[in-house]
């Protein structure tokens, strides 16, 4: 997988492919909206949605872990979708085997119970402000700081010829502010319409593209 680089504020940031960011100088791995739960939530009411949906969430957080070896892993809310279900004992087993630093900064989705969550010893925080960058769930604007955030699902549609259109999940940087894509693999997306000195970065297969 390519990832790409990008400087804020001084700071040195890397785009990866499963749509985490890494940031350079602190160690930190940034993921947004995992929506872990939901696959099950949806195939206990009848959904047909595939089971191997569930893994694959593990699996690409495993990648980008060992891709970058990060000091700190900081979640943008909606970690899990729903309230508990079998996705739980998953995510206990797969907190078990890890020695990073956890930091939820909980989303809209986020009811299970941050007691849940310091037995796992993960930190359960409104948001994070470091130096001057703030991290939180919802895109934020506050004077002086740079805002990473998720919520959004962020995602660009690209139109070819004819009636030919592509979507595709996207980075969103606008202003003081950048937006991370889902990170779950069963979440959609929202279609962003990028003003004349917003930033894209697409997310096409393996690679990250500057649209």
């Amino acid at each position: 997988m390519n990832t790409y680089p990008i400087q804020i504020r001084n700071q040195n940031f890397r785009l990866h492919p499963s749509g985490t960011l890494f940031w350079q100088d602190r160690s930190v791995l940034l993921i947004s909206d995992v929506h872990l739960g939901k696959v099950s939530h949806f195939r206990k009411f009848g959904a047909a949605v595939p089971q191997n949906v569930v893994q694959k969430n593990f699996e690409l957080m495993d990648e980008a872990l060992e891709y970058f070896n990060p000091r700190v892993i900081c979640f943008l809310g909606d970690l899990f979708h729903s309230a508990l279900n079998k996705e739980w004992n998953f995510f206990e087993k797969w907190v078990a085997k890890k020695s990073v630093e956890i930091i939820l900064v909980a989303g809209n989705h986020d009811i299970i119970s941050p007691l849940k969550y310091e037995d796992l010893g993960i930190k359960v925080v409104s948001e994070v402000e470091w130096d001057d960058f703030l991290l939180t769930h919802h895109p934020e604007e506050r004077t002086g700081f740079f805002n990473f955030s998720g919520h959004i699902h962020p995602a660009i549609r690209l139109r070819g010829k004819g009636r030919q259109s592509l979507r595709l999940p996207c980075f969103f940087k606008s202003g003081q502010q950048l937006i991370l894509p889902a990170f779950g693999k069963f979440t959609g997306t929202f279609i962003l319409e990028p003003k004349k000195n917003d930033e894209v970065f697409a997310i096409v297969e393996d690679e990250i593209m500057k649209i």
